[in-house]
């Protein structure tokens, strides 16, 4: 229900890669660019999984189908990596792996983000929970994570450009944007659990892409690579912890589940602003 073969994590090698082309188009819409080219495969995976689910209720069918655009993903990075080698200034470039020389922002961002990744629930955990409650049948539940994914891919433009205009706050705006999905998603109504994957693929589409964009404005150019990576580790962590946490409060508590879910991405959301309104001090535009 919550696999996504298209997803594969090549977060860090597109960081690196596309490092030239986001600072010619501007960071928020090239990551948002990404994103929604991204988005085509995690659209059309869970409609196929929806299909073949409608047709035959065959799990194995439909993941191993699956397989087929995970292999020729995977045949597309080994040809590009082939196509495109590293050059030499490139490699020359490359600094030995360390945490310090990055600003205090960074380490704040890192902080605040975090917060919202502990607070964002996992969609295996809502599907579990639309199915438990027989809120849909199996084929909708694929559909679903589909609307959250397309609803994503806007976003990520959206937002990416609007991170072009009036930059960091974006973030928090974003953030806010998709505080309260968890209210809705875990709704005992399809209607509302519809709404709640909504802003869930809202929240998402800025976290795949202007969350990344930050990165770029914050680091300098030779550190990036790393920073990236540094980045990811503590994104990944928090999510990991808090989808543990949220899981163990579904079968505790619920409303407990949705109150620690708003919660900390809504602390999260005021660590953006606080940080936003800094950078943009320091910066001197206020």
């Amino acid at each position: 229900m919550g696999f996504n073969f298209s997803k594969i994590e090549t977060e860090p090698f597109f960081a690196v890669s596309s490092l030239y082309p986001t600072k010619t188009i501007g960071h928020g819409k090239g990551f948002g660019l990404h994103e929604l080219l991204d988005q085509i495969g995690a659209v059309a995976s869970p409609l196929l999984l929806a299909a073949v689910l409608a047709w035959r209720h065959d799990y194995r069918l439909a993941f191993a189908l699956l397989l087929i655009p995970a292999v020729l993903s995977i045949g597309v990075l080994l040809y590009a990596r082939t196509a495109s080698p590293q050059t030499e200034d490139a490699a020359a470039r490359a600094t030995p792996l360390a945490t310090k020389g990055f600003p205090r922002a960074f380490w704040w961002y890192i902080g605040a983000v975090g917060l919202i990744a502990a607070g964002y629930v996992d969609f295996p955990l809502i599907a579990f929970h639309v199915g438990r409650e027989n809120i849909a049948t199996a084929p909708w539940i694929p559909i679903l994570y589909a609307v959250a994914m397309a609803v994503d891919a806007v976003a990520a433009l959206i937002f990416g450009a609007l991170f072009d205009r009036i930059g960091f706050v974006t973030l928090a705006i974003a953030g806010l944007s998709a505080a309260f999905f968890a209210p809705l998603a875990f709704a005992g109504s399809l209607p509302f659990v519809v709404a709640g994957m909504v802003l869930w693929g809202i929240g998402l589409g800025a976290q795949e892409s202007i969350l990344r964009a930050a990165i770029a404005q914050m680091t300098p150019l030779e550190r990036r690579g790393t920073a990236y990576g540094i980045f990811n580790t503590g994104y990944g962590l928090c999510w990991f912890a808090g989808s543990a946490l949220l899981g163990i409060l579904y079968d505790v508590s619920l409303p407990a589940l949705i109150g620690v879910s708003v919660g900390l991405q809504l602390l999260g959301v005021i660590f953006l602003f606080a940080l936003s309104r800094r950078l943009t001090f320091a910066n001197g535009n206020g």
